[in-house]
């Protein structure tokens, strides 16, 4: 019989590692065959902080701008609408009026499509139809 060995085995957990600790990422530079750590860069919270106080005023600007300019447009429309209304107060109501008209139109078409038999209805016609073809088969 063969004799038996006498090795140590490793134990499954290193030493100093422990579960759910974070593990770095290592790179491997296949020209010089050697793993490692990369230098991580320095942390700056304030800078970080800056620049997103930064980007946050850019953005609030160009909400402030957008607004203003659609303000700015309102206030043309209406004053256009205005002067159209007090050259032509007979057109303009017209036109209003045939609106307004085809508005309600498109309204009432919409509800009339929708006011189908109820399925109540529809089973109840179901039953009578297959109730008179049972009936022509005798």
């Amino acid at each position: 019989m063969p004799a038996e060995k006498k090795t140590t085995t490793r134990p499954l957990v290193a030493e100093g590692a422990k579960i759910g600790e974070p593990v770095p990422r290592a790179v491997v530079d296949v020209n010089t065959a050697s793993i490692g750590i990369p230098p991580q860069p320095e942390f700056n919270a304030d800078e970080q902080i800056g620049l997103l106080r930064s980007q946050v005023e850019i953005l609030r600007r160009q909400v402030a701008d957008a607004s203003a300019a659609v303000k700015t447009g309102a206030n043309v429309a209406v004053r256009q609408t205005k002067a159209t209304v007090k050259l032509y107060p007979v057109s303009s109501l017209v036109t209003v009026a045939a609106v307004a008209a085809i508005f309600g139109l498109t309204i009432a078409g919409r509800l009339q499509a929708s006011a189908r038999q109820s399925t109540y209805d529809r089973t109840l016609d179901d039953m009578r139809d297959l109730y008179d073809k049972i009936r022509g088969r005798f």
